[in-house]
Parts: C-alpha cells; sequence; structure tokens
C-alpha cells in the first residue's frame, strides 16, 4: 500500500491530521485570541492531511514549545535566523511526526540541543501568523509548554544564532509578537501537572 501524498509528491500523515483535530476539539483556549485561532485551525483542517504539510498553501500546522528551565524560573528562547526576533523554539510537522505534541518535542529537541526535554501534551496557545513559506502562507501555530532538566545546557542549531535562558518578566528584545502570551499558560501548566517525557 502507498503512502498518501500531496501534489508535488510530499508525504501527508494521516495520523498527525487524526491528532491535531482531536487536540483541538478537546481543547478549552487559554485566551479569546486563542479560541478564535483554534476555531479558524480546525476549519483549516477541514481540507484534510495535507493542511499539516508545508505544500498547503492557504496556511498549514506547526508545532512549537516554550521551553522552561527545571526551576520554572526562566525560559530558553532563540534568535530566529530568518525572522531576526526572538522567538520559542519550534517548526514544521514532519511527516514521521505521530502527534503535535511530538512534533512540538521533536523541535525544541533539534533546535536547543537539549536531552530529557518533558512536554504537556495540552497546549497553551494557537496562534495564526503570516509566513514566507512557499512564497506567502501562514503558521496556525499550536504551543505547548516544555520542562528541560536540571542543569541543561542549550546548543545553537542551525536555525538560530543565539539561544539564551531568560526571566519571565525579562524577555528580551526584539521579541515575536505572540511569544509574551505563552508565559501565564505554561507556568500554569507546570503547576497542575508533571510534564511528560514522551508524549
Amino acid at each position: 500500500m502507498s503512502t498518501p501524498t500531496v501534489g508535488d509528491g510530499l508525504p501527508v500523515n494521516t495520523a498527525l491530521h487524526t491528532d491535531a483535530l482531536a487536540v483541538l476539539r478537546g481543547w478549552t483556549p487559554t485566551s479569546v485570541a486563542a479560541e478564535q485561532a483554534r476555531d479558524q485551525t480546525l476549519d483549516l483542517l477541514a481540507d484534510g492531511p495535507v493542511a499539516m504539510s508545508r505544500a498547503h498553501r492557504a496556511g498549514h500546522v506547526t508545532a512549537s514549545a516554550l521551553v522552561l528551565d527545571a526551576t520554572g524560573s526562566r525560559v530558553l528562547l532563540c534568535l530566529h535566523s530568518k525572522f531576526r526576533r526572538w522567538v520559542q523554539l519550534g517548526g514544521h510537522c514532519e511527516p514521521g511526526d505521530p502527534t503535535l505534541a511530538a512534533a512540538a518535542l521533536r523541535e525544541a529537541t533539534e533546535e536547543s540541543g537539549v536531552t530529557g526535554l518533558r512536554i504537556d501534551p495540552v497546549p497553551i496557545d494557537v496562534d495564526i501568523h503570516p509566513v514566507t513559506c512557499q512564497g506567502g502562507s501562514f503558521h496556525h501555530d499550536v504551543r505547548f509548554a516544555v520542562l528541560a532538566p536540571p542543569g541543561a545546557q542549550a546548543r545553537v542549531s542551525d536555525e538560530s544564532e543565539q539561544l539564551g535562558w531568560f526571566p519571565p518578566n525579562q524577555l528580551p528584545d526584539p521579541l515575536a509578537g505572540g511569544t509574551t502570551q505563552l508565559i501565564a499558560p505554561a507556568l500554569a501548566a507546570l503547576r497542575r501537572a508533571p510534564l511528560h517525557p514522551v508524549p
């Protein structure tokens, strides 16, 4: 049996699409803006599994993570090499990602170089923003809280110029527009339940 593909031959992930629908339908939004973005993302997902792929020009679902240190007193941000702003870690879903939380955890691990990260599989935010993918598109970004192990040492990846740990009330400048809104729900997730090593 062949793997389903989109028009350009890229594989699509039906299991990831199913997970995204289940996660967002069952999620209690953390703000009015997040609720609106969630509803628009569910509308996008009505296009089928292709909405998980960057090949979908109308927009596609991405996954990102706000990484907190082991004490919850600092957050890890990267200075993105393309956008030239400090932002949480994350990016495109890949065909091998089984869930949105797994995609966010993979991205956080790849971009931070930190092993042993733990994730809360309940999103903390959904945000929609324009990007230059495929000549112009939108990221429907589903965001998660991630906890680093004690003594975690971050390493700069190919996608960032710098990484830095910052107190939540002293975030760097220039900062990506949607990053500040992640702080309160991420800290609430940390207080609510222990975070998981594998989604």
